[in-house]
């Protein structure tokens, strides 16, 4: 296993908690942690809608169905969840973000997605 990157927020600061319920993030350690070993970027924090989860599951990734094998309970709007920069940006793109919580979002992320999208999407704004 690759080591983990630097634990960076995309405002240059330390990165915060996304969600420890549910339990988010590539390592589930609550964190948008990140490492060569994450090909899909889980890096950007955010504040999942319905409209973002139906988007998703339209596009092939169902975060909606609980996958108890994986010990994923599914989730609801309302719920924060460390999702895949690029499948952030194709929601963006589509005009179907989520809000985003830039303290909690790696570094990373950036990418993938310009950092005036995520501010236009945040819920922390400075």
């Amino acid at each position: 296993m690759s080591p983990l990157k630097p634990r960076k927020n995309v405002l240059g600061g330390p990165l915060a908690s996304c969600s420890e319920n549910p339990l988010t993030g590539f390592f589930r350690t609550g964190c948008c942690d990140t490492s060569d070993d994450d090909g899909g970027s889980h890096t950007v924090c955010t504040l999942v809608t319905q409209e973002f989860l139906e988007y998703l599951q339209e596009q092939g990734n169902d975060l909606i169905t609980p996958m108890p094998q994986y010990n994923f309970p599914g989730l609801q709007a309302g719920d924060r969840w460390c999702v895949c920069a690029p499948s952030w940006k194709r929601a963006y793109d589509a005009g179907k973000a989520a809000p985003v919580v830039l303290s909690a979002t790696h570094e990373e992320c950036l990418e993938h997605v310009p950092f005036e999208a995520l501010v236009e999407w945040a819920v922390d704004k400075q």
